[in-house]
């Protein structure tokens, strides 16, 4: 098993905690990382997008002019993607974007974005993380303690303290147990995780 150090809000080292190799231990799975984060984006797009081909736009039922003798060149339709107001060539229709992976695929992919972060030392504990007042000086002040600039900040509970104070720094992000995913793990250069939350997360994927 892993042991990595656990700090207080004032950056200091209060003792250590062993990580479940089960999560936190695993073969490193690069694949379906890729996977896991390439449906993430997929699954976030809309896919309305919508532009009107020759057959859709109205109008251009007549021949503009005679196919010979005009000096113009040949034309059909008024409606024709070369000209102004004509359709578009090959246009965009609604489409889903969705991929699709399974239960077990998800959950190694997890476990290989934060079995990653925590062989790259980018995994902090906490003891706890709490705050008296929506703060965003004091969420501030714990980051500059632990020397951090762009984190996911992984809470056990909800926490509306300690989010609210983390909403309007830039590149800092929290997250819930439940909520936590394979891109915004990556994304952040350090996930720092509260004691309560390594625990669930163990309870839930181990």
């Amino acid at each position: 098993m892993a042991n990595v150090a656990v700090y207080n809000m004032e950056g200091k080292e209060v003792g250590t905690m062993e990580l479940n190799d089960a999560v936190f231990g695993v073969d490193v799975n690069e694949h379906l990382v890729h996977m896991a984060v390439v449906a993430q984006l997929a699954n976030k797009r809309q896919g309305t997008q919508k532009a009107k081909t020759r057959s859709e736009v109205s109008g251009g039922g007549r021949k503009p002019w005679r196919q010979k003798g005009t000096g113009h060149a040949r034309q059909g339709s008024t409606r024709a993607p070369q000209w102004t107001g004509g359709g578009v060539v090959f246009a965009p229709t609604p489409r889903d974007y969705t991929i699709r992976l399974n239960k077990k695929e998800k959950r190694l992919a997890l476990k290989s974005a934060l079995t990653s972060r925590v062989q790259e030392n980018k995994f902090i504990v906490l003891d706890e993380l709490k705050f008296d007042e929506i703060k965003t000086k004091k969420m501030q002040a714990v980051l500059d303690a632990l020397n951090v600039s762009k984190a996911l900040v992984v809470l056990n509970d909800n926490d509306a303290n300690v989010m609210m104070s983390a909403r309007n720094i830039a590149n800092v992000q929290t997250a819930l147990t439940n909520t936590i995913n394979v891109y915004d793990i990556l994304k952040y250069n350090t996930v720092i995780v509260t004691k309560a939350a390594v625990a669930t997360i163990e309870e839930v994927y181990a």
